[in-house]
């Protein structure tokens, strides 16, 4: 087994998005965490962190999954969906040729923590049909070692020996999603995906033989196990994927592979018919 290394680091930076909220977010257009393009991190204790949620809007080109660590989100769109989730949920939407959506934090005691993250389509699938699922804690199997456990939103995961396969089954780019917590100790990850990203939201964890901080976000080079340690309570998303290699044309909610598609894209939202079907 080949042990994989950190190859490149990024630290998230405080932003704001929707009607003011405000969020940390890493981001690469560029291709660098193909097929993945952006991870934004949601936490709000007070009201006006949250400001006015994320009224309605669109996409196209892309992937969102959302996942909820506390409060809750509610989401509607114009293909009539409407459903809420709260701790421990997830939704994901793919938005294909086009989808007009808001997400309402649901405000309460508890405040909101939430992570979204957006997946690139290939260019295969960048005009197909919208759709979205909601996915409950209860469909997300556990891998659970003295260290702490794995929960696996989507795709493959196998950790000591033992594997589980999370409920999000098409991923963009064969992606596969997972939490990871450690309470202080290693695991032993195997994961041979091209593309394999750590996020730190909670303490510091040792990747390879580098150590993450948190709000940090480390590429892992080639190879098929990554050794990960905690000496106190920590938390992390591992995401996993395939890159399509293809060139990337974004603009604000819409990522495409050319100029000249961005601004079809532009002109088909301007006439009201991004979202119909060719």
């Amino acid at each position: 087994m080949r042990e994989r290394q950190i190859e490149r680091r990024l630290h998230s930076h405080p932003s704001q998005d929707g009607d003011g909220v405000r969020i940390s977010r890493i981001h690469d257009f560029g291709g660098g965490l193909d097929p993945f393009l952006m991870l934004d991190e949601l936490g709000a204790e007070r009201p006006e962190d949250i400001g006015g949620g994320f009224p309605p809007h669109p996409h196209r080109g892309i992937q969102t999954l959302t996942y909820v660590l506390r409060g809750g989100l509610t989401h509607s769109d114009h293909l009539g969906h409407s459903s809420s989730i709260g701790a421990g949920e997830a939704q994901w939407m793919h938005t294909g040729r086009g989808i007009v959506h808001s997400e309402m934090p649901l405000t309460g005691g508890d405040g909101l923590h939430a992570f979204q993250l957006w997946l690139n389509l290939a260019a295969a699938d960048k005009l197909s049909a919208a759709a979205y699922r909601n996915v409950a804690a209860a469909e997300m199997p556990r891998i659970r070692v003295p260290a702490g456990e794995l929960i696996a939103l989507g795709g493959d995961w196998r950790l000591h020996g033992e594997q589980v396969t999370g409920p999000l089954d098409a991923l963009a780019g064969d992606a596969a999603v997972a939490h990871l917590r450690l309470s202080g100790g290693a695991v032993t990850l195997d994961q041979a995906a091209p593309t394999l990203l750590v996020h730190v939201f909670a303490g510091r964890l040792q990747v390879g033989d580098q150590v993450l901080g948190r709000g940090e976000l480390a590429r892992l080079g080639s190879g098929t196990r990554l050794r990960l340690a905690a000496d106190a309570d920590s938390e992390a998303l591992l995401l996993a994927g395939t890159p399509h290699g293809e060139p990337i044309a974004h603009y604000g909610p819409f990522v495409m592979n050319t100029r000249e598609e961005i601004e079809q894209t532009l002109r088909e939202y301007r006439d009201g018919v991004l979202t119909q079907e060719a």
